[in-house]
């Protein structure tokens, strides 16, 4: 038997990166998708590649009525939301606080923020009048530690969490569930945007970055968009029934610190005769 068999999945961000491949993973393990991003080219064909199991939908995550119109289209379409990935995100900017615009740092607050309250809130209503659901958000270790995002990306990654934990306390009883996922250094094509290149020229330079991307944490590879695919299908299946309220932190142990061969080579170092 499938882990998602019946489910049913909306996930926002879902054209390329993390979303696409937990869509892809999630209509493979049994579940029907309704796929949620504003790039139509790249959702539609994903769609179409997953058949009658999977549905594309334009939605800008800031705008209300495109966040709940995607959930109103998963229930039209195949009777239910089981799961509702709030997964759709930008980079922000990485500058001092000082340099930072105004504009452009309230655009990485709807984006990133405001979108996952958005997608709580409009799931929660279908999920209460069924009297089941998983809400899973993408939050990441720049909302644990400080250093691996930009001021106004790690705030908003830290309210992720600590919202994942205020709505998990309010609708539990309920029977829905609330986690996050905290990523750590997952070269997906977030940071080619970051420099301005369009959708393929992106995917490729995430492809030039995972060869480094490994040197970072103790498990000495870079991490996939699988292994955080992975963990939001164990927290939409009915494996992690138990569990709510809790960020998953899914960063081959980024955010423990520094390396052994990093600290041993500094201890040698300070024992070396002068």
């Amino acid at each position: 038997m499938a882990r998602l068999d019946g489910k049913v999945a909306v996930i926002t961000g879902a054209a390329s990166g993390i979303g696409a491949e937990t869509a892809r993973l999630f209509v493979s393990e049994g579940a029907s998708v309704v796929l949620a991003d504003i790039q139509d080219a790249h959702g539609k064909k994903i769609a179409d590649e997953l058949g009658a199991n999977a549905a594309y939908l334009h939605v800008d995550v800031t705008n209300e009525a495109d966040v709940a119109g995607a959930i109103q289209l998963a229930v039209k379409r195949y009777g239910r939301i089981d799961c509702m990935f709030n997964n759709a995100g930008i980079p922000g900017h990485t500058v001092l606080i000082e340099d930072t615009d105004y504009e452009a740092a309230k655009q990485t607050v709807d984006v990133l923020l405001m979108s996952v309250f958005l997608g709580m809130k409009h799931a929660v209503k279908a999920m209460k009048a069924q009297g089941s659901g998983s809400i899973v958000s993408t939050a990441s270790v720049a909302g644990i530690g400080v250093g691996y995002g930009g001021n106004v990306y790690s705030a908003c990654k830290a309210a992720i969490i600590h919202l994942t934990r205020c709505v998990a306390n309010e609708v539990g009883e309920s029977n829905v569930r609330v986690n996050a996922i905290a990523p750590g250094g997952i070269p997906t094509a977030i940071f080619g945007k970051a420099m301005g290149l369009d959708q393929d020229a992106a995917e490729g330079v995430a492809k030039m970055m995972a060869a480094g991307m490994g040197k970072a944490q103790p498990i000495p590879r870079a991490g996939d968009a699988a292994d955080i695919a992975e963990a939001a299908l164990w927290l939409a299946s009915d494996a992690s029934s138990f569990v709510t309220a809790e960020c998953i932190v899914v960063d081959g142990g980024l955010t423990t610190g520094r390396l052994m061969s990093e600290r041993m080579a500094a201890m040698q170092a300070m024992a070396a005769p002068a």
